[in-house]
């Protein structure tokens, strides 16, 4: 049996910045500098800011990942993600939990090296993050209601079976509710559309200073949601 992604067309994919650590850390790392020591632009904080990933490069749990040949710094990040059940157009964060289907673990592998030259261009991301397979969700979609509290999931990546970080979606300093408010404001969301947290604080490698080889196993588990696998092949 092959597992394939929940959703393999997702109808939209935005990956938020939810997890403030998270870029201060790896920020921490770039700069050379204390964690504590890095200054954050105001705005991450004003507002859930995302980037658009590719909706066409999604695989599932279980899938082998060929690395691409422009890159050699191969790296994961930990996130889980929901699905919208309904769409709309400017909708109240109120009323924005009525409008979530489910939830899923994401895994957003990222080309480091490449993403390091892009960053400095100012344009954004491009092809660190838009390689075949790079979006991974799974292993399924457990409905909202059987999630209850999504804050409340403890967050864990493993390599090869040993346990490199564990975090918290405590830690979301933007809600999905801001991410769907923030989204649809003026701009039509649509059902299947998915809205990824952002990497919890340490799930990643750049975080650890620590990256993927070949051969490699990455588990991401999210209590409640399940564990997605995957295995670098190149």
């Amino acid at each position: 049996m092959r597992w394939l992604s929940p959703l393999p067309r997702p109808v939209q994919i935005r990956d938020f910045g939810s997890f403030m650590g998270h870029f201060r850390n790896a920020r921490s790392r770039i700069q050379g500098i204390p964690a504590d020591r890095v200054e954050l632009p105001a705005v991450m904080f004003e507002r859930p800011l995302y980037y658009l990933a590719n909706r066409l490069a999604v695989t599932g749990h279980d899938s082998d990942i060929h690395w691409p040949s422009y890159s050699s710094v191969r790296d994961y990040e930990l996130e889980f993600a929901c699905v919208l059940g309904r769409g709309g157009t400017d909708i109240p964060a109120a009323d924005a939990p009525s409008h979530i289907f489910g939830y899923t673990v994401f895994n957003d592998f990222s080309a480091r090296d490449t993403q390091l030259e892009e960053i400095a261009t100012g344009l954004g991301l491009s092809k660190s993050k838009d390689f075949t397979g790079s979006n991974v969700l799974g292993p399924w979609i457990v409905t909202a209601d059987e999630v209850g509290d999504p804050y409340r999931l403890t967050m864990t990546a493993r390599i090869n079976g040993q346990e490199v970080s564990r975090g918290t979606s405590a830690d979301m300093h933007h809600s999905f509710a801001d991410m769907i408010a923030f989204a649809s404001r003026s701009t039509r969301l649509h059902p299947g559309e998915v809205l990824c947290s952002g990497t919890v604080a340490t799930g990643c490698g750049l975080e650890h200073g620590r990256f993927l080889e070949p051969g490699d196993t990455v588990e991401l588990e999210v209590s409640g949601l399940g564990v997605l696998r995957n295995r670098v092949v190149s």
